[in-house]
């Protein structure tokens, strides 16, 4: 019975995130899962948890994204050119590293951003930026499944309304996370006990995802900006409790 608890609170709390900022299942759900499942198991059951919750933002802020398709465009693109050069380094480079440098990055830079009263803005569109940032996050996500920091971090810093923010944000994260479940599946990483946690957990995931979107419909701009460096910050103290405790 315990086993089921894990899993479920895992799968509400990964939900629940993704449905309320649009990223972060695998960070809070893995604390949980990590604790009755091997790491290969449950991060591959996590990228389907991610994927399949994470169609339903995407489905929310549709709208945003017909508005704008070439702005996704400039961060999916350069994205999954960066995927196999991420797989190539986490051949050679140490993923522990990869993920304290990743995590420190957020700490330092959410605290600090919390510190201030006002977020800072970038006034002006920055085209080649946009596509630096999503090559970068294809390369994390290749190497690291952290597909999603670098692209948050630069939406709070644009002048967008939340729909706008999670617009670029939830596509890009399902896309690349699409494409590490195929790996994964490719790569044998599914097996006959994954199978039925998964059709368990995922029904927990999608109730908890709705939650997270009632409640994000609630923030305003400001606080939904807010909020995602709130989690920016916690996400990279979960990084390094998980490392160090489950590493």
């Amino acid at each position: 019975m315990s086993f089921y608890l894990w899993l479920a609170a895992g799968s509400a709390a990964g939900g629940f995130i993704n449905g309320l900022a649009g990223f972060g299942t695998a960070l809070f759900a893995l604390g949980f899962w990590l604790q009755i499942l091997p790491p290969t198991e449950a991060v591959s059951m996590i990228v389907i948890m991610s994927v399949v919750s994470g169609l339903q933002g995407v489905a929310l802020v549709r709208d945003s994204i017909r508005e704008n398709p070439l702005r996704l465009s400039r961060f999916v693109l350069p994205g999954l050119v960066g995927i196999p050069i991420g797989v190539k380094l986490l051949a050679v480079a140490s993923p522990l590293a990869i993920k304290l440098t990743v995590a420190a990055f957020l700490i330092v830079y959410g605290g600090f951003i919390l510190l201030r009263r006002e977020l800072p803005q970038l006034p002006q569109p920055k085209p080649i930026l946009d596509c630096a940032v999503g090559f970068v996050g294809g390369i994390l996500g290749g190497a690291a499944s952290l597909s999603g920091v670098l692209p948050t971090i630069w939406c709070t810093l644009q002048p967008w309304t939340k729909s706008e923010q999670r617009a670029v944000m939830q596509p890009f994260n399902v896309l690349i996370l699409a494409i590490a479940a195929t790996v994964y599946a490719i790569s044998g990483y599914y097996s006959s006990r994954s199978v039925p946690l998964i059709l368990i957990a995922l029904p927990i995931t999608l109730i908890s995802a709705q939650a997270g979107i009632w409640a994000f419909k609630r923030l305003s701009d400001d606080q939904f900006r807010k909020l995602l460096v709130c989690l920016m910050f916690v996400s990279g103290l979960i990084i390094v409790a998980k490392e160090v405790l489950f590493g």
